[in-house]
């Protein structure tokens, strides 16, 4: 059986200069080795795209099974 790789989520703790950022909302981190190295997190943010933020403004989290799958659930 193939296993799922852990999704990777954060909180969003600051949100100054970032207009599509919600504090204290939990957001899905998608892998950015390269934002990574320059101090940023690449992030689902409120328009539904993805974009790099300043990592300083999340606290990354690691939930549940049950509450990944259910921020993950599109149906």
């Amino acid at each position: 059986m193939k296993q799922r790789k852990q999704q990777k989520f954060a909180v969003c703790i600051r949100n100054e200069d970032c207009g599509d950022l919600e504090l204290r909302k939990v957001y899905k981190i998608l892998p950015d080795k390269s934002a990574a190295n320059d101090g940023y997190l690449r992030v689902i943010d409120e328009s539904g795209e993805d974009y790099v933020y300043p990592k300083d403004n999340f606290i990354l989290i690691e939930l549940p099974k049950a509450v990944e799958h259910a921020l993950l659930d599109t149906s």
